[in-house]
């Protein structure tokens, strides 16, 4: 943001989540959970791996449930029956622990579980049915890929597969109350998910910048994330035990986080939507791969400072020595992607786009991203 701009600028700033980070800053869990009966969301895999174990031990004497059965991208059904099985049982905790399907998923029953009275998912997306959220349950986020930010944001992604829709739970209530980072729980992410988080960390840190929404705060969180991305990344593909370009990878997902829960994310995610739930192209890799037609589409129309313009200049061409192209094409035919189009203008996300957008701008990206 260029400084004779600021006059012209007006923002606000809220955070409300508690932020612990640092190696084995698991080991303080049972400092920042409330006494009483505690929820464990996660997947199948981090019981089988033993994390749930591990996370029982750490809270002592307290009651713990455990809920693994979080696939990727919640499905709203699969988060009212959720709510449906666990309804009768009060909980004074939810902890949260995995990427950013299991946060999104222990956002919405924090929700969905605090009142007896509150409509079901169902009733809300579907019958549009209104709701007044007015309670939560106290949710710890401890996110184990590096990507999503969803442990600091006041949002929960909520995918329909019958009606081939993607909502959003959003609100103040949404933001969890704490956050616990351990880069130690993301040694072990396999090298394609740590592309593909990767991928959403940078697409979060470009939209908070070509975005309407865009304030000199969330601009610096979003340089730093990155800055943080690119020392660490090209690392982590050839080094994926590196502890220190993993905690990089993970502070800059988190300021990334940070970013867009002022700004919310812009156009890359707008077009990703239809080819995540459609076509089954991972997330963060639906977001990545139109990022550098998106960045030199920016810059031709933009003027940004020296150093910002240096930024994304070079966040383009690490995007672009990914072969990004290549990966799509394994999952998705081209012509099926671009027949997506019409799908693809998201109001609330593509209108934050700073460039005007309609049917040809994105085609245009397309053609040139595939």
């Amino acid at each position: 943001m260029q400084l004779t701009e600021l006059n012209k600028v007006k923002w606000k700033y809220y955070n409300p989540v508690q932020i612990i980070t640092g190696i084995n800053s698991l080991e303080s869990l049972n400092e920042y959970v409330p006494d009483g009966r505690t929820l464990l969301i996660t997947t199948a895999g981090f019981t089988k791996r033993g994390l749930s174990t591990r996370v029982a031990k750490l809270l002592r004497e307290r009651r713990l449930k455990v809920y693994d059965k979080v696939t990727p991208n919640p499905r709203l059904n699969d988060i009212d029956a959720a709510a449906a099985e666990l309804k009768g049982v009060s909980f004074d905790a939810i902890i949260a622990l995995g990427g950013g399907s299991a946060m999104d998923f222990g956002k919405a029953l924090s929700l969905l579980l605090a009142d007896d009275t509150v409509p079901t998912l169902d009733e809300i997306f579907r019958k549009k049915v209104p709701v007044n959220w007015a309670n939560k349950i106290p949710l710890v986020a401890i996110p184990t890929t590096s990507g999503s930010g969803s442990e600091v944001t006041p949002f929960a992604t909520i995918w329909d597969s019958e009606t081939s829709n993607k909502y959003s739970l959003t609100g103040e209530l949404v933001f969890p109350t704490c956050a616990i980072l351990d880069p130690e729980l993301v040694l072990s992410l396999p090298a394609e998910e740590t592309l593909n988080t990767a991928l959403d960390s940078i697409s979060h840190a470009l939209e908070s910048i070509w975005n309407k929404n865009r304030s000199p705060l969330s601009e610096c969180l979003a340089i730093s994330s990155l800055q943080y991305a690119l020392q660490a990344l090209p690392g982590l593909l050839g080094h994926p035990y590196d502890i220190s370009s993993r905690t990089k990878m993970q502070t800059g997902s988190l300021l990334a986080g940070l970013a867009i829960s002022q700004t919310r994310t812009a156009i890359a995610h707008s077009i990703s939507y239809p080819l995540t739930l459609k076509l089954g192209i991972p997330h963060g890799l639906a977001c990545g791969f139109t990022l550098t037609e998106l960045i030199r589409a920016y810059l031709m129309e933009k003027e940004e400072d020296a150093f910002l313009t240096g930024l994304l200049r070079e966040s383009r061409d690490l995007l672009s020595s990914l072969n990004l192209r290549h990966r799509v094409r394994l999952i998705a035919e081209p012509k099926d992607i671009t027949a997506l189009v019409d799908e693809m203008y998201y109001a609330g996300r593509a209108d934050n786009f700073t460039l005007p957008v309609n049917g040809d701008f994105i085609s245009q990206i397309l053609t040139r991203s595939l």
